[in-house]
């Protein structure tokens, strides 16, 4: 491959966000190397870009090199401090890599992505209650980042933080309301903690999540179990029985009517039919 070929291959790759770290180390030590300087500044994209893949493929000594490069034309420069904490996280030097990112953090406070990165390597330790407490710090000046609501609903699931976490997915429904994957996992959240009040508030959101998109199974099979927990319930009264059977045929027969269209074989209906059978029978004795 000529190198003007393996740079607009890279240039491609860099433009489309595609992270295809091992391709690049190898155009890279094959081609790119040796030829760095004809690219101009575009080398110094180059460079980080060839880093952050190196360090992707655990190639030190291609990331430490690209790194002495942009260090001896950026020394200060955030990005640069950014690879260096991520090379350190590559060869399992936590304090160091958080030791940088705490200073970058100090010296700007408005950058998300040391904070970002910080959150991840506690997280990747086991350190919970450390990522929770720096993803709730992020939260407060990053209020409107999706991912990071997603996240810390991760972390208090893990500490079984269940009014918390569904806290967060309150907040990501008021963020995106037409998501029904929001309001099934809320769902989800309400359905685990349990209580009469918790199950029809449950329902109610995978109601939502079905009204959005009729197809998602995962939220009718919950539908049908809170149906399920509601009718058998004592907390519930006779009207609300009969609702909750009502839902339960639907959601039975919508499943069914799924499984039908994409199940395999016919082994899985048949198993599918029989263990919602024993639930109906279950439900049908206390109604």
């Amino acid at each position: 491959m000529h190198w003007s070929e393996a740079r607009d291959l890279v240039r491609k790759w860099r433009e489309d966000n595609a992270r295809k770290s091992q391709e690049l180390v190898e155009i890279w030590e094959s081609t790119l190397k040796d030829k760095v300087h004809k690219l101009g500044d575009e080398q110094f994209q180059v460079l980080e870009q060839v880093c952050i893949g190196a360090i992707d493929c655990h190639r030190i000594d291609v990331a430490e090199y690209c790194l002495k490069k942009l260090t001896s034309q950026f020394k200060d420069s955030s990005r640069i401090l950014l690879l260096s904490a991520m090379e350190f996280e590559a060869v399992e030097m936590y304090d160091d890599a958080i030791e940088i990112l705490d200073a970058m953090i100090k010296r700007d406070e408005t950058n998300p992505a040391p904070r970002k990165r910080k959150i991840a390597i506690l997280r990747s330790r086991g350190r919970t209650i450390e990522a929770i407490k720096a993803l709730t710090d992020y939260l407060k000046r990053f209020a409107i980042d999706q991912e990071a609501w997603q996240e810390l609903c991760d972390l208090y699931l893990i500490e079984q933080e269940y009014g918390k976490a569904a806290f967060c997915m309150e907040e990501l429904i008021l963020h995106n309301p037409h998501n029904h994957l929001f309001h099934e996992r809320l769902a989800e959240i309400r359905y685990t903690q349990g209580g009469f009040d918790n199950l029809e508030s449950a329902r109610s959101y995978y109601c939502q999540a079905l009204k959005l998109n009729r197809n998602n199974m995962r939220a009718l099979f919950g539908l049908y179990l809170t149906a399920y927990s509601i009718a058998t319930s004592q907390k519930c009264v006779s009207a609300k029985k009969k609702e909750a059977h009502s839902l339960m045929s639907w959601a039975m027969k919508r499943i069914s009517q799924r499984y039908k269209e994409t199940a395999a074989d016919k082994s899985q209906i048949d198993a599918l039919e029989g263990l919602m059978g024993s639930l109906q029978l279950g439900s049908n004795s206390n109604l």
